[in-house]
């Protein structure tokens, strides 16, 4: 078995998540409360021993990593596919969709323009009364330029429209795309399991085992229990004891008055 695999940067983010999960746990909380270390500072530990950790886990870091770049190469295969190539065999003689675009954006302003001029011109020689025959042709030739306009815009509206209809079919993904990411997800998810369990929660139960034990107010507590020497005198008296007997008068003896 090799190195252990250097943990990515963007892995970095589910790793502090993984690290939160552990330290959020029942069990690393009691443990934190009982050993009065602060849990920023137990987080901090593990963030630092991320080399340490990941190793528990890679194996499952290997196969989780060799499936997402599968999956990227093989987006990036399907992108190059699906782009138009720039020759081929007949395609030359065929005019391609952007002539046809360009075509259907032009020919109703073309014709639309045409109308606006040839009536303008049949109808300002009728005002005139000059060259009847040639205002009536301009005024014909002006509204069939209109109709021709119309048409055009019409159909150059439904051209659109399929245009963007097939665009959007296409940027969905197909089923050999959809098929890669749930085993992406899981790989991920069972990575994101071994490093929690095995080396995560090791870690930080053997970082909080070797802490020294403080419980709060034990000082206090123990500090009660003992009299102060200013309350200890000859003539105190504890409860449940009799303070010191006084001493009996002596007896005079023979010959002593």
């Amino acid at each position: 078995m090799g190195r252990p695999s250097r943990l990515g940067d963007e892995d970095r983010s589910d790793y502090a998540s993984a690290l939160d999960e552990v330290i959020a746990s029942p069990e690393i909380r009691r443990l934190l409360e009982r050993s009065g270390v602060p849990a920023d500072r137990l987080r901090v530990r593990g963030l630092a021993a991320v080399a340490r950790t990941t190793a528990a886990a890679d194996a499952e870091y290997r196969r989780y990593t060799a499936l997402r770049l599968r999956a990227r190469g093989a987006q990036g295969g399907r992108r190059d596919a699906g782009a138009a190539p720039l020759s081929g065999p007949g395609d030359q003689e065929r005019p391609g969709p952007g002539v046809l675009a360009v075509l259907g954006v032009l020919t109703p302003v073309l014709a639309a323009v045409a109308a606006g001029t040839f009536l303008l011109l049949g109808y300002g020689l009728r005002l005139a009364g000059a060259l009847a025959a040639l205002a009536d042709t301009l005024v014909g030739v002006g509204w069939f330029s209109l109709a021709v306009a119309a048409a055009t815009a019409l159909v150059s509206v439904v051209a659109l429209y399929r245009t963007a209809a097939k665009q959007s079919a296409a940027a969905v993904p197909g089923p050999s795309a959809a098929g890669d990411s749930p085993a992406l997800a899981q790989a991920r998810q069972a990575w994101l399991v071994a490093l929690r369990d095995r080396g995560i929660r090791p870690f930080l139960l053997q970082e909080l085992a070797e802490a020294p034990v403080s419980v709060p107010g034990a000082g206090e507590g123990r500090g009660s229990r003992f009299i102060s020497p200013a309350f200890a005198g000859p003539e105190y008296s504890g409860p449940g004891f009799e303070g010191p007997t006084p001493p009996a008068p002596r007896q005079p003896g023979p010959g002593r008055p």
